[in-house]
């Protein structure tokens, strides 16, 4: 990339995201001054207000199961997204927060179900619902938000309707791709960021979709908004591959090296696993597999955070933020241009 951004309200641009992409419960205290930020609270406290309706139930049960990935915070990323496209239109239109309230809920209903397939026994900080409880209450609650979604979907009409499904289709045929893996010939590497695009991707842009579609930003402009979502959603998500391992305080919300401990191999041990630098001869055979014995985890990470690996996908998470700074060419000039931009740089310098 090729320099800072234009601050907003005079905070550095990374310093903007870190702010407005605080969890919810206290995003207050840390949104820009100024009418952008009094207009991205306003419209995150109705989407909170919304959600803790939509995850009610009569039966008191399901709503301590619904609402407890919600009460363990979270970015609340793709609702902002969506207020934030929302602003080059008419922010306050009320559909703009259902469309925002079903980005989430459909997260959220993704959560229970992943913690479910990687038998995860944390989430946000917090028992996962499938430790908790069990898995078929994990499965069911997400089948419950899922439905809590579309009800406020209807609403929307159609059109909406239709996105969400395909929204949809792209999530689960990315879940079901990560699960069987590469086929055989297929670039892992390549196959790998595919998946990231329909399982983050889709529905980050989905966010900006709605929220850009139902403030009437002109379509040209709507379309523009959806590229730069999928190509911001896979760099948000090839940022945290990469905090899982430089971090030294489990900034991702997980403890250091999660991933490698579990065996899931993200993008910079895929791209160690298919490279074939002698030097990383003893790294590639670390990472092929679970590494439950803390020597051996402690040496991956080491081998790891020095890498040309880990160097390689930081050079494919500047690819990914500099073309979702490049998709914002047509998006009118000013503070919501700069927070837009500022996203591009807060999702390489987190990792820095």
């Amino acid at each position: 990339m090729t320099g800072p951004r234009a601050a907003v309200d005079g905070i550095a641009p990374a310093e903007v995201w870190h702010r407005i992409s605080t969890p919810a419960s206290t995003v207050g205290a840390w949104l820009p001054a100024g009418p952008l930020g009094t207009s991205l609270g306003d419209g995150l406290a109705r989407v909170e207000a919304a959600l803790a309706t939509a995850v009610d139930s009569d039966h008191s049960f399901v709503s301590e199961a619904a609402g407890h990935l919600m009460a363990a915070g979270g970015k609340r990323f793709r609702p902002m997204l969506a207020l934030l496209a929302a602003q080059l239109g008419d922010a306050q239109a009320p559909d703009v927060v259902r469309a925002a309230v079903v980005c989430e809920l459909t997260h959220l209903a993704t959560l229970y179900h992943d913690d479910v397939m990687d038998e995860a026994s944390v989430r946000r900080g917090a028992p996962s619902a499938n430790s908790r409880w069990t898995n078929s209450v994990a499965i069911l609650t997400g089948d419950f938000l899922f439905a809590r979604a579309s009800d406020i979907l209807a609403d929307l009409g159609p059109e909406a309707v239709r996105i969400q499904a395909r929204t949809f289709e792209r999530l689960v045929t990315g879940q079901i791709r990560e699960t069987v893996g590469a086929r055989p010939g297929e670039d892992r590497v390549t196959h790998y960021l595919e998946v990231l695009a329909d399982k983050t991707g889709s529905l980050v842009a989905t966010s900006a979709r709605f929220g850009a579609t139902f403030a009437g930003v002109e379509p040209a402009l709507v379309e523009a908004l959806t590229r730069f979502g999928e190509l911001v959603g896979v760099a948000f998500q090839i940022s945290d591959d990469l905090l899982d391992i430089v971090s030294e305080d489990g900034a991702s919300g997980k403890s250091p090296g999660t991933d490698l401990r579990e065996g899931i191999a993200t993008l910079p041990a895929l791209i160690a696993l298919t490279g074939d630098d002698p030097a990383e001869a003893r790294l590639r055979e670390l990472v092929a597999r679970p590494l439950s014995d803390d020597a051996e985890h402690a040496e991956a990470l080491a081998l790891l955070r020095s890498s040309a690996a880990l160097a390689r996908a930081g050079e494919v998470l500047r690819d990914y933020a500099d073309r979702a700074q490049a998709s914002l060419a047509d998006v009118p000039a000013g503070e919501v241009r700069d927070a837009l931009a500022a996203l591009c740089d807060y999702v390489v310098t987190r990792t820095s």
